[in-house]
């Protein structure tokens, strides 16, 4: 079942979306938008980032890291 979202935007941002929405070839807004939201849920946020790099250095000092001289060597 769909359901209609209402959302609003100031008159130049709606030009702006419905310009990039036709530029980037999707028939509509909706579809254009339902990609954005398909596209932000693989987005890596900042705190999750920091999240692995900390245990990453961690890691690292624990002497679980691997040293190569390629990436062909970690394959």
């Amino acid at each position: 079942m769909r359901q209609v979202l209402s959302v609003s935007f100031p008159q130049h941002l709606v030009k702006e979306v419905k310009k990039i929405a036709k530029k980037r070839g999707f028939d509509s807004v909706s579809s254009y938008i339902k990609q954005l939201i398909e596209v932000d849920k693989g987005l890596i946020f900042e705190t999750e980032l920091l999240k692995t790099i900390k245990q990453s250095r961690q890691d690292h000092k624990a002497g679980k890291s691997l040293t190569a001289n390629s990436i062909s060597e970690l394959i």
